[in-house]
């Protein structure tokens, strides 16, 4: 069997797709008097609102700090008890618990690999006390179901933060209305990543979406280290103004500790000029997809592509499939193995974090089924712009020469 086109020697499971459009919008910062915390944040800003369907966006340093500023914003204190599924990203739980919450795992549907009304609801039961928040993750690009979590959630008092770093662009059905994932018309906050193999790359960067004026003002304060520069808000009039009364012009105040999470000038104008890219990219990150479910389909039962959600409309980040491992004689490590060798990279996405050993050695051993079985079957196979149909071809053939299907 032919190896793939040797530009593409490795198909990785993602990818940046860096232009020259993009290499000139970076180049022009440079040129440029800022670097940080200039116009092309704000650009940024402005223009992922648009894409997300939000009153708002806070652009910051990554995906994680999005996270944390959402924790943050939502009030989560020491004690707190936050929900999370566990399978998801280690940030998705890390951020909460470094802002002093203990954790709940949240089980998972084993073909999805999303939480559930009914996980959410095990995972409240199990919290044995109030619950300040819930993170839902739309894991690969697919969305958790965000209404009747919403239900769940408002109905306990529950602030709810979707972990959107997966789904840039996806869209879902709610009572028949299209919903752009972003929008939070479901949720208080959401949160997004821009990691160099997500569907935008800013290289690192991420945002926080809302519809809540109050919430922007808490992101954008705690973005950058406290400080807050509107004299309304000023509270020590000795310091911030003159014998006259004028208003000191360096003055600032600090009511809060905050974090340096802003984004730079230089990532987002990287970011800016993906955007503009976005519609090219779901596009072909919507065929290679529909290719993948076309080829994998004879390799069912044994291989099948992760169950697809009712109503949503999804723009993937990762092509995961489900695979029987007993069923074909070999093990996951020795599949991924034998494809490496033939130039197919993949990955496992993720082992559940309640397995963790911190998280083990804090709250003992649970038993989450759903979690289990998805992380047990799951791989990510190669799925990124500059892939084609024939690399989609060459990896599924691969898949069939390792299995001997």
């Amino acid at each position: 069997m032919a190896m793939p086109p040797e530009k593409d020697r490795l198909l990785p499971y993602g990818r940046q797709s860096i232009d020259d459009s993009d290499i000139a919008a970076v180049a022009d910062v440079l040129r440029s008097d800022f670097l940080t915390t200039g116009p092309a944040v704000e650009g940024f800003e402005q223009a992922f609102a648009s894409v997300a369907d939000a009153p708002y966006v806070v652009a910051c340093s990554s995906g994680t700090a999005a996270l944390h500023l959402a924790v943050l914003a939502v009030g989560v204190e020491p004690g707190d008890r936050v929900i999370v599924p566990s399978v998801t990203f280690l940030a998705t739980a890390n951020a909460p618990r470094v802002a002093g919450a203990e954790i709940v795992f949240a089980d998972v549907d084993p073909d999805t690999g999303l939480m559930t009304a009914d996980t959410l609801q095990e995972a409240m039961a199990w919290a044995d006390g109030d619950v300040k928040a819930v993170f839902p993750v739309h894991l690969n690009g697919q969305v958790a179901p965000m209404p009747e979590l919403s239900d769940v959630a408002r109905g306990a008092g529950i602030a709810i933060v979707e972990d959107a770093c997966h789904a840039i662009a996806t869209r879902y059905q709610a009572n028949g209305t299209p919903v752009t994932v972003g929008s939070a018309a479901h949720s208080d906050l959401a949160c997004f990543s821009f990691h160099a193999v997500k569907t935008i790359a800013m290289g690192e960067g991420g945002a926080v979406t809302g519809r809540d004026p109050a919430y922007e003002a808490r992101l954008r304060q705690l973005r950058s280290h406290g400080m807050v520069r509107d004299p309304k808000a000023f509270s020590c009039d000795e310091l911030a103004r003159d014998e006259s009364g004028a208003l000191n012009p360096w003055y600032y105040e600090m009511p809060d500790v905050g974090y340096n999470y802003r984004a730079s000038d230089i990532h987002c104008a990287l970011g800016l000029s993906q955007l503009k890219r976005l519609d090219s990219f779901v596009t072909v990150r919507k065929a290679l997809a529909s290719r993948y479910d076309d080829k994998l389909a004879a390799l069912a039962p044994v291989v099948r592509p992760v169950t697809k959600v009712n109503g949503c409309d999804p723009v993937l980040h990762l092509y995961a499939v489900l695979i029987d491992f007993p069923q074909t004689g070999f093990t996951r490590r020795e599949v991924m193995e034998a494809l490496r060798e033939r130039g197919v990279g993949t990955q496992v996405h993720y082992i559940p974090v309640h397995l963790q050993p911190y998280y083990r050695a804090r709250y003992g051993d649970r038993d989450l089924p759903g979690a289990r079985s998805y992380y047990e079957r799951c791989l990510s196979l190669p799925l990124y712009p500059a892939m084609t149909d024939e690399n989609v071809d060459y990896v599924v053939a691969s898949l069939v020469e390792v299995l001997g299907a």
